[in-house]
């Protein structure tokens, strides 16, 4: 034990020079298969345990041999992995997670405790490893809060070969999943009389996925697999709406509490059907029409497949979880409390805290001649909108009374006019102000409103997918956050 603890001791404080050095060849240390570290994330806003569950071998290893270390500073917390006999950094991935998203809402933040369960993907080592679990601090500082010690050859992992009722679809093949990107796409809530539907589902979102930039330029670079389990029931859960279905990944709408926000629970489930392909990324595809999705850095994305919105939040939520992409809008409601913490640059690529606005991270692409920060007409924007969400409450909370009372349906009518022609006033004048600025279009900046936060965060763009609706596509530094992903993956 003392020996352990000499040599965790020696490794942390040697952060830098192991992340710098270069390893020999993926063959000294891993053999060609895949590691999956299944374990417990366990409290609250204030305290936090990890407790490893189950450890499994199985498939080939997705990912590029030649890229093992992550060199993207982003995710609240990092797996990072260390050869004991020769003290190395051997594997390293930043990544989000739910319990990172809980601990920010009211209930982690009262103390309301609470259990996730997650994976660590990582090459199957030869030898014995030390699994170290960092988290970022309130300056954004990584620290270990979980270490411990992993002998590949011990009897207790499980080498279970994938169920093989789950079929696979594949989608698009390009080559040697160890120079692609691999994505698995996961069905959830589509019935064994479905599977067709699904299959149809695959190839219109694989078009749509291809459609835009950086993508559509690099779809060489890409294997992309359909994977089927089918659900007892057709459709998804809805809890407010009192709707529950028998699902294979018990996916549900209101996730922390928000309506629209769709996530996965049960991650153990999810990685077993995934475990049929090899994979770098997951995109779950839920069979239903209502409006949602959600997306964690290196865990997984999730999205409707048929409502008249879910191409853009495909590729939205997607932008989250393969890019590590922030949310760049601040006006819709959110379950978080203090998600960025005043003065601390995030780290996600496409936003900032412009503590330096000499320096600002995407400098090289700022347009010529734009200001830094970049006026866009943002507080009376802003004074609109909220005066438009005023009226539009207005409207229903006086229309909901008449009826009530029983009035007449042209009273109704009349009245929802009414409101509805304030509404098209200030839509004017909403458009007005946008004209206005529209010779920002196409121009790099640092536009204020950003990452939950009104004041005292920027993002690149006026537009964006990570922004809004309004355009589909994704703005210049995304982009680049895009495609420096890409080729993390598929390096020849």
């Amino acid at each position: 034990m003392r020996r352990l603890s000499i040599f965790l001791f020696a490794i942390l404080l040697l952060p830098v020079l192991l992340f710098s050095q270069q390893f020999s060849a993926f063959n000294d240390y891993f053999i060609d298969k895949t590691m999956r570290i299944d374990y417990f994330h366990i409290g609250d806003a204030k305290e936090e345990t990890i407790t490893i569950d189950k450890i499994y071998q199985y498939g080939i290893w997705a990912g590029n041999p030649k890229n093992l270390i992550d060199r993207f500073n982003n995710g609240v917390y990092y797996i990072k992995i260390y050869d004991i006999a020769s003290n190395n950094l051997i594997f390293s991935k930043g990544f989000n997670c739910m319990f990172g998203e809980y601990k920010t809402t009211d209930p982690g933040i009262n103390g309301v405790k609470k259990t996730f369960e997650e994976s660590a993907l990582i090459p199957y080592p030869k030898r014995p490893i030390l699994f170290v679990l960092e988290k970022r601090d309130r300056k954004n500082i990584l620290h270990p809060i979980f270490i411990q010690k992993i002998d590949p050859k011990a009897v207790e992992i499980i080498k279970e070969e994938p169920r093989k009722s789950d079929r696979v679809y594949v989608a698009l093949k390009n080559g040697d999943p160890h120079k692609k990107v691999d994505l698995a796409w996961i069905a959830e809530g589509y019935t064994a009389e479905e599977y067709e539907t699904f299959r149809k589902d695959v190839d219109h979102y694989l078009k749509v996925f291809f459609s835009i930039e950086p993508y559509k330029s690099n779809k060489e670079k890409f294997n992309i697999y359909g994977v089927f389990r089918p659900s007892s029931e057709s459709g998804i859960d809805q809890p407010r709406k009192g709707i529950f279905k028998n699902t294979a990944l018990n996916g549900s709408f209101n996730a922390f509490n928000l309506e629209r926000y769709l996530l996965v629970d049960d991650n153990k489930t999810l990685r077993d059907v995934a475990s049929c392909v090899p994979y770098d990324a997951i995109e779950i595809l839920v069979n239903s029409k209502r409006y949602g999705g959600g997306g964690i850095y290196n865990d997984y994305a999730v999205s409707t497949t048929h409502n008249n919105l879910s191409e853009n939040v495909f590729l939205h939520e997607f932008g989250h979880s393969f890019a590590g992409l922030a949310d760049e809008y601040y006006s819709s409601e959110v379950a978080y409390n203090d998600f960025y913490p005043k003065g601390v640059e995030p780290t996600e690529p496409n936003i900032t805290a412009l503590l330096n606005p000499d320096n600002l991270k995407w400098k090289d692409l700022v347009s010529p001649g734009i200001s830094i920060p970049t006026e866009w007409g943002k507080e009376e924007l802003d004074r609109l909108q909220m005066e438009r969400r005023k009226n539009l409450k207005e409207m229903n909370r006086e229309i909901s009374q008449l009826k009530q009372r029983g009035v007449s349906e042209g009273k109704i009518k009349k009245t929802r006019e009414k409101f509805n022609k304030k509404t098209r006033e200030i839509d004017q004048k909403i458009k007005k102000i946008r004209e206005k600025y529209s010779f920002l279009k196409d121009k790099v900046g640092a536009f204020e409103g950003a990452g939950y936060s009104s004041k005292g965060l920027y993002r690149p763009m006026l537009e964006c997918l990570m922004f809004s609706n309004r355009e589909k596509r994704f703005c210049k530094v995304c982009q680049r956050a895009i495609l420096r992903m890409i080729n993390f993956y598929a390096t020849p």
